[in-house]
């Protein structure tokens, strides 16, 4: 049986008072109870604000070292120039027939005088590399037979790439005058598709479609009414033109 005795209550000389005694104090953060007069076993200095700053301006100086001993690239001699341009053009054509206006945009990108420009064109020129004339006759067919264009939006395509006015419209003079038939061909791949609209509503659609590939108005309405006509009217399985 375990006895608790409350040393205030024992008196000298009562049996118990002599073992009695108080439990030690133990410290908590460590070291011996040397502590409170200064002591300590760890070492608790601050590290040394000049280490840091004398690593950073270390690195510093290594760094502008480094950046001054980077050699900047010479400038390109006007030959050399020239010819890094006449390279990048003929890349582009590779991938794209260009006019004489877009070459002469794409060397403007390039450091070069407008002398090594010209110069470049011409031998472009000889080269056969570049030929309005040949690219106003491959604008005209991808417009008419490809995209089912007419004549006034074939004309815009060829003033917006850059194909000079006498050499577009000697092309377009060697379309056939056919824009009529043309439209009615684009009306009625149209028209079956509009068939649930009324009549005044399809009408007005189609019309408008047609006006965007460069049909004028009166040719663009004839041909919309005439393919909505068709596919309103049961198929006798002959059509009449």
């Amino acid at each position: 049986m375990v006895r608790f005795v409350d040393r205030e209550s024992l008196t000298e000389g009562e049996p118990g008072a002599e073992g009695v005694g108080l439990a030690p104090v133990i410290p908590l953060f460590g070291g011996s109870g040397g502590a409170g007069q200064g002591g300590s076993d760890g070492d608790d200095r601050l590290p040394d604000a000049g280490a840091g700053r004398g690593v950073r301006e270390g690195r510093g100086a290594r760094e502008s070292r480094a950046s001054r001993s980077r050699v900047e690239p010479e400038p390109l001699s006007p030959e050399a120039a020239e010819e890094a341009a006449e390279q990048a053009l003929l890349k582009r054509l590779r991938t794209r027939s260009l006019s004489v206006r877009e070459s002469h945009d794409v060397l403007r990108g390039h450091e070069v005088s407008a002398e090594a420009s010209e110069r470049i064109i011409a031998r472009m020129l000889d080269y056969g590399y570049l030929d309005d004339a040949a690219l106003a006759e491959q604008l005209v067919h991808t417009g008419a037979d490809r995209k089912g264009q007419g004549r006034r939006a074939i004309g815009q395509t060829l003033a917006k790439r850059g194909v000079p006015r006498e050499v577009a419209d000697a092309a377009l003079e060697q379309m056939p005058d056919d824009d009529a038939e043309r439209a009615l061909e684009f009306a009625r791949t149209k028209a079956r598709s509009m068939a649930s609209l009324d009549h005044d509503a399809a009408l007005r659609r189609l019309s408008g479609q047609l006006a965007r590939r460069g049909y004028g108005g009166s040719v663009a309405l004839d041909a919309a009414r005439r393919a909505l006509d068709e596919v309103s009217k049961p198929s006798s399985g002959v059509r009449f033109r």
